[in-house]
């Protein structure tokens, strides 16, 4: 792996927070933020990020995160709806700094606890699952990520990402059983679809219209046709549409045996505590394991957004935005294309992009199948 350029810091020494905050600013002009709000925006990165914000990127990664591949403690990623300038989304760690995953899932909540203070939301549903998911010797992959939505105004909508894995990973389906039980969604559990376990549990906080509660399973080996029966929603995307996407995404035909590298992953919000059904439901595809380069992932990303309508051209100038480096010449900048579904409103397309801030995963030499047409 080679180290990503980063440019020139005007303050001397480039840091994770120089960079990052860089890329915020010229991602948030792509997705039609104002000068304001991109700035106020990169003062949240920073203040999320901590000490670990003046971190200099020749030094190793605070820490070992899988929240990107080159352990970036920083995702974007934009959301696009037909007819309407794309959301922009940030995920971030905030105690990447820390010491133990124990200081790190404190760390992250204070950081959400001083965002309810300045943005005057409340943590209570979060407050009401701490044992669940921040035990006093916790374990797994992660304690706790914060995503925010940056909307227009500098003020956004933010969730926060929990391991159920937590109190052990032979525990993982009790915990968020347990968890959805408190939250209200008694049933819920029993809806969700079958898979190899469960990596994240994510709650809505704030100004949310219908805040969600989000149950993430993993779905090793995963095919087309099984993708296709994986909503729950009773008003959900049909088998081919989801098939569709699949296929585009992962570049795999009907022959192909499925995920064999990094699984899929499928996503179920629940918002109505008086059915059993959820709201919500997202496919999501681990694509930069199923292309050569970025520029495949770009094309089948395109592919996708012009099927449902949406302007591709877009995400052509957000890589721009994140990296001078040419898609051709990496794998990993585009991470995972999902389809949302949400009950009542057209479907979204979702890309995750990396920062690369510290490497770039070279291209794969091996040869991967020519992806299909969305059907």
């Amino acid at each position: 792996m080679t180290a990503a350029p980063t440019g020139p810091d005007p303050r001397g020494t480039p840091t994770l927070g120089s960079l990052t905050g860089g890329q915020l600013r010229r991602l948030g002009a792509v997705a039609g933020l104002s000068r304001a709000d991109v700035e106020t925006y990169a003062g949240v990165l920073t203040d999320a990020l901590g000490t670990m914000a003046e971190r200099p990127l020749s030094l190793a990664p605070p820490t070992r995160t899988f929240l990107s591949d080159d352990h970036t403690p920083v995702e974007f990623s934009l959301s696009f709806r037909p007819d309407a300038e794309p959301s922009m989304r940030l995920l971030v760690e905030p105690g990447c700094g820390a010491d133990s995953l124990v200081r790190n899932g404190r760390t992250g909540l204070e950081a959400i606890r001083a965002m309810a203070r300045r943005w005057d939301f409340t943590t209570d549903v979060l407050d009401e699952l701490q044992d669940l998911f921040l035990p006093p010797v916790p374990r797994g992959p992660l304690a706790l990520w914060c995503a925010l939505e940056l909307r227009p105004g500098g003020v956004p909508r933010v969730k926060v990402y929990l391991n159920p894995a937590a109190g052990g990973e032979e525990r993982s389906a009790a915990t968020v059983r347990e968890a959805l039980h408190r939250l209200g969604h008694r049933r819920a559990f029993g809806g969700l679809p079958q898979g190899g376990g469960y990596p994240f549990l994510a709650l809505d906080l704030g100004d949310w219209a219908e805040p969600r509660v989000k149950v993430y399973v993993r779905h090793d080996n995963l095919t087309a046709g099984q993708a296709g029966r994986l909503s729950r929603m009773d008003s959900g995307p049909g088998p081919a549409a989801v098939e569709g996407f699949f296929r585009t995404a992962a570049g795999l035909g009907p022959d192909a045996t499925g995920l064999g590298r990094r699984p899929g992953l499928s996503c179920h919000s629940f918002t109505d505590t008086g059915t059993v059904r959820p709201s919500g439901f997202t496919l999501h595809i681990p694509v930069r394991d199923y292309v050569r380069h970025d520029g495949e992932a770009l094309a089948r990303a395109s592919r996708v957004l012009r099927h449902h309508g949406m302007d591709a051209s877009v995400l052509d100038r957000a890589l721009a935005a994140l990296t001078e480096r040419r898609p051709e010449d990496g794998v990993g900048l585009i991470a995972y294309l999902a389809l949302a579904h949400q009950q009542d409103q057209p479907p979204r397309v979702t890309a995750y992009l990396s920062s690369e801030a510290y490497a770039v995963r070279p291209p794969a030499v091996e040869t991967v199948r020519r992806p299909l047409p969305v059907s």
